[in-house]
């Protein structure tokens, strides 16, 4: 039986769900849980060598990438480290979902062009204030990429043979501040 009360999505709003759900962060969340950030997602192009944000400025969204590359760097001294390209679909700026975070790198454009949905930090706060379902399933993915992060640390630094200091990260005055 047909529920005529049941909301029901257009194809447009479908297309995103399905977007959405190949993200890990979004991956966990329902599609009338993903209709909540439907709204407050906002389109913006970027072009070639266009700068997404550098690392230190205040982490204000996040930016879900729909096309086009996006290479990853650290900057230090005078000189920029490469770490690694993301390809779309992927979200970057995950730091945006916690409090008072900072970028830890720079995300700058590679392919001719790239299209992201944008989501302010604030709005995400919003439903995730008034969601405590959306909120736990988006906090249990970003623990989960994080460690995924974090698996991968502990084999580079296992497979550099120490080449760089591991104690400077659990230097419990650095984690506190």
């Amino acid at each position: 039986m047909i529920n005529p009360f049941k909301k029901t999505y257009t194809e447009e709003e479908y297309n995103t769900f399905v977007f959405l759900a190949n993200m890990r962060l979004f991956a966990d969340l329902n599609y009338k849980q993903m209709a909540h950030f439907l709204p407050i997602m906002h389109s913006r192009s970027y072009e070639k060598d266009e700068v997404v944000f550098f690392r230190n400025d205040p982490s204000q969204a996040l930016y879900l990438l729909r096309k086009g590359e996006v290479a990853l760097n650290i900057d230090i001294d005078n000189s920029f480290e490469h770490l690694t390209n993301i390809k779309a679909p992927a979200s970057i700026g995950e730091s945006c979902l916690l409090k008072k975070a900072k970028r830890q790198l720079n995300a700058l454009v590679v392919s001719e062009r790239a299209d992201f949905y944008v989501l302010p930090k604030g709005n995400i706060d919003d439903i995730l204030e008034d969601n405590l379902k959306i909120k736990s399933k988006m906090f249990e993915a970003i623990a989960e990429i994080y460690n995924a992060y974090n698996h991968r640390l502990f084999k580079a630094y296992r497979s550099s043979s120490g080449f760089f200091n591991l104690q400077q990260v659990y230097d419990q005055n650095q984690i506190r501040k």
